[in-house]
């Protein structure tokens, strides 16, 4: 029997603040365990919290980035359970009046353009972080508790459940990240754990209406992990049904290097979370003038500017996508091509060797990556030989032009001296002269070679071709 496979995700975005959600102490990542906690984190008593407006401006940049409606009206309630990491017993979240709704996401797979649809996003604090003993929370003898990061304010994106299939989590998964690194909301840096991922998952009769029992996966900490994990579920899941079994309402863990999914808890009684109102903080009221004004500052986002650049630069889908993965490539592109610079030619430059070499050190001023073209399409140096030049760049402070007059690379055009580079090399290789003129006219490049070689790589290859036509004419 074939299955759909019905996939929605729960995400978790740490918002890029400098202070917690509710209090004052420092969302910074790294510092010694529980070295950045205080009463209102800890939940101790008598302390009260205060929510920080610049995670509220966030949240609204998010809710406006994924197309959602933005609430001027919301409310914080209480989410009661009892788990070590939550130091007060209770999280303080958002349930029945989030502050967004009704959103969604495109984006590509392939050339198929696809749109999940976001049915919430709200606002919560961060629990803290247990450290387990064993590689696991499933083989481990004890845990240990660190509070730096309880109260550190997320958002929570839920989507619908119409993701089909593994390759799909996670290329929503890369759009959203991308989201909301365009929009500074987040670094979503998930080996810091700032953006995680849930997902549910069931599989039904290929066409049944009926959704089938839904099984949770927890904390998956990459794009792979999303990936795989779902794919063994789906294969688990299958071969449970094809034997005439049921599928247990549960909550599963990604064991990485076994490369399956195992059992943390049955779902089917969990204890309903008692929300009620947080009766410590009033509801939110938002000022739609102000919501309006941050829908305004939002910048280009990843899907509009890969569209931009094919339509309005001309790139294929394959250049255009790494310009908008990698948005400080894109600026320099978009930069350099407003300016005149051609756009074949820059966009190979920045995906060739300078992405290499820009990812290790850095990026170079757009000026010198201009000039480094510009001497290439005057043909002062050959293209092989801006590989050079360009590495030199990003160890001398001195312009292309200055390398190359330094270095002694200009091209070399002489005519009369090409022509006895041309005539030693046909010398020296009278086999490969005798096949070539029997027609084995691949043998052509390697000829090339010989002279560019002699030349060390700084002969005009249009003259060379000319050069070797006229000597080999001649018989």
């Amino acid at each position: 029997m074939k299955y759909d496979v019905v996939i929605g995700l729960e995400i978790h975005v740490a918002l890029l603040t400098e202070s917690k959600f509710l209090c004052s102490c420092s969302t910074a990542f790294g510092a010694p365990p529980n070295t950045q906690c205080c009463p209102v984190c800890l939940g101790l008593p008598g302390s009260l919290p205060v929510v920080n407006e610049k995670a509220v401006e966030y949240a609204v940049k998010a809710g406006l980035a994924l197309n959602c409606q933005v609430h001027t009206f919301s409310r914080f309630d209480r989410k009661n359970y009892f788990y070590p990491d939550l130091p007060k017993a209770y999280q303080i979240t958002q349930d029945t009046y989030p502050l967004c709704t009704d959103g969604f996401l495109e984006y590509y797979i392939d050339d198929e353009l696809r749109c999940t649809a976001i049915t919430r996003l709200h606002l919560e604090e961060e629990a803290g972080k247990l450290i387990h003993s064993g590689s696991s929370i499933v083989d481990s003898e004890y845990s240990l508790v660190d509070y730096n990061r309880a109260g550190i304010p997320l958002i929570e994106i839920v989507t619908a459940p119409d993701i089909t299939s593994p390759r799909q989590a996670r290329l929503f998964l890369e759009q959203l990240r991308l989201v909301m690194r365009y929009i500074g909301v987040s670094d979503v840096k998930m080996e810091e754990g700032s953006l995680r991922c849930d997902a549910n998952i069931s599989l039904k009769p290929q066409g049944s209406p009926v959704l089938g029992t839904k099984v949770e996966i927890k904390n998956l900490n990459s794009f792979r992990a999303l990936e795989r994990a779902l794919e063994y579920e789906v294969k688990r899941q299958s071969a449970v049904l094809e034997r005439g079994g049921k599928i247990k309402q549960e909550s599963r863990t990604w064991d990485e290097r076994a490369g399956r999914t195992l059992s943390m808890r049955s779902k089917g009684d969990a204890p309903d979370y008692r929300y009620f109102p947080e009766p410590d903080l009033p509801p939110l009221q938002l000022d739609p003038a102000w919501v309006n004004c941050l829908k305004d500052t939002l910048p280009e986002l990843p899907l509009a500017r890969l569209r931009r650049l094919e339509e309005s630069y001309g790139l294929s889908r394959y250049e255009a996508t790494f310009l908008v993965n990698y948005p400080d490539f894109g600026d320099l592109f978009l930069e350099l091509a407003k300016a005149g610079e051609d756009n074949t030619a820059l966009v190979n430059l920045l995906m060739g060797d300078y992405a290499r070499l820009a990812r290790e050190q850095g990026h170079l001023a757009p000026g010198r990556i201009a000039e480094l073209l510009r001497i290439v399409a005057e043909g002062l140096i050959t293209h092989n030989q801006s590989k050079a030049v360009l590495e030199e760049l990003f160890r001398s402070p001195l312009s292309p032009r200055e390398i190359v007059r330094d270095k002694g690379w200009e091209v070399l055009r002489d005519a009369e001296q090409l022509r006895a580079m041309v005539q030693e090399a046909l010398a020296a290789n009278p086999d490969i002269v005798s096949r070539y003129r029997a027609g084995e006219e691949r043998l052509w490049g390697y000829l090339v070679g010989q002279v560019m070689r002699a030349a060390a790589g700084k002969a005009d290859p249009k003259v060379v071709n000319e050069l070797l036509k006229e000597e080999l004419a001649r018989g």
